[in-house]
């Protein structure tokens, strides 16, 4: 026993000499230094921008290629929210923008819920026809939905603006993929002792559905907020314009002369806010994307 024991190893070795060393692994410090190398250069047009921002007009006219601004100055900032009504286009973006995030998020848990745990007829075509929203593209059906939205009166309405986006595909999509995930057993359990559907809904799958509510309320944010299009459309007036629109707006206020600095500025503005959420949010939206494609 002990020499086929002895036999079996020296195989065993013979094997491991035959398949050669093993390959070396990257050292952490040269992909640490190679991630770091990637990060600036994708880091470098924000910085310009930033840099732009805090530079006059001139300065920028007589060095458009500089990095860092000789005389660093705030004016751009202040003359856009003096000037430039970007109070106006801040408040008109923040609200649609609550108003399509709630609806996207009680839409969207509520028929991932239904189509992820329900059994009802005709619930893999709802799925497909979710599915098949997905790859309409936006200039197939901005026509009807103007139409809509001036059937209803919401024309040059911030209403109007959130109307379309109130319950976007990828956010049932996901919802749906994350109401998968949770065990079928937690839900029967609770039915059993006598907890309706809503209960379930509100005490069971809303609690345990925090990441796939962030990565929701991330993309939704994004679609909301990075709109240009359909709020072009709808906004017939300068009061209902939101970021995209008035940044537009104010960069071709004048005919001859561009402000840089004043662009980008209000570039900052409206990149800003979409930053700091995704900082506070990253760790749950990361959970939820993996999370949601689970099945």
């Amino acid at each position: 026993m002990t020499a086929t024991i002895d036999r079996m190893t020296d195989a065993a070795a013979g094997t491991h000499t035959a398949a050669g060393p093993r390959p070396r692994r990257v050292p952490v410090v040269l992909l640490y230094i190679g991630l770091a190398l990637i990060a600036i250069v994708t880091l470098l047009p924000f910085f310009w921008v930033i840099s732009g921002s805090l530079r006059s007009l001139d300065e920028i006219r007589a060095d458009p290629g500089a990095w860092l601004p000789t005389a660093p100055t705030l004016d751009n900032f202040a003359r856009l929210f003096s000037k430039e009504n970007f109070a106006g286009y801040l408040f008109n973006s923040v609200a649609v923008a609550v108003m399509v995030v709630l609806g996207n998020i009680v839409a969207a848990a509520a028929a991932g819920y239904a189509l992820g745990k329900l059994h009802f007829a005709g619930k893999k075509i709802a799925f497909a026809a979710v599915m098949a929203s997905l790859m309409v593209p936006f200039t197939a059906v901005f026509v009807p939905q103007f139409v809509v939205t001036v059937n209803l009166g919401l024309i040059d309405t911030l209403a109007g603006i959130a109307l379309p986006s109130l319950a976007l595909p990828i956010s049932i999509f996901i919802m749906r993929q994350y109401a998968s995930s949770i065990p079928d057993e937690l839900l029967e359990a609770a039915r059993m002792d006598g907890a309706g559907e809503f209960r379930l809904f509100f005490t069971i799958f809303l609690p345990l559905s925090g990441p796939a509510v962030a990565t929701v309320t991330i993309m939704s944010f994004l679609n909301s907020w990075n709109n240009f299009i359909w709020p072009l459309i709808v906004a017939q007036s300068n009061s209902t314009y939101t970021l995209p629109v008035g940044l537009a707006a104010t960069s071709q206020a004048s005919a001859n002369v561009t402000d840089y600095g004043l662009v980008l500025a209000g570039a900052i503005v409206v990149m800003l806010p979409v930053l700091v959420l995704f900082l506070f949010l990253q760790r749950y939206f990361v959970q939820g994307i993996a999370a949601s494609g689970l099945k």
